[in-house]
């Protein structure tokens, strides 16, 4: 994908994860993986929700958001695909 093809809150695929646009620059695009979210429950305790999981937990919201967001740059984008439409 180019730049010019992500939207502020669209979703696109990379690698084997489901991505939302969280910020657009005149480069990068930054974005927090979607379709799995990892949540502590206790110290060396795990669980994994699946993305309806964690919409309706909230970790979606923001700014700021719960979830680490990551910066994907020109290189990135090549290997990217647009994904679902957001809901």
């Amino acid at each position: 994908m180019k730049l010019s093809e992500f939207a502020m809150g669209a979703s696109f695929r990379c690698g084997d994860g489901l991505w939302r646009v969280t910020d657009i620059g005149k480069r990068v695009i930054v974005a927090m993986r979607i379709d799995r979210v990892f949540e502590t429950v206790k110290p060396n305790r795990r669980r994994i929700l699946n993305q309806a999981e964690a919409e309706a937990e909230g970790w979606f919201k923001g700014p700021p958001y719960a979830l680490a967001e990551e910066v994907f740059d020109e290189n990135d984008m090549e290997g990217c695909s647009p994904g679902e439409e957001r809901p």
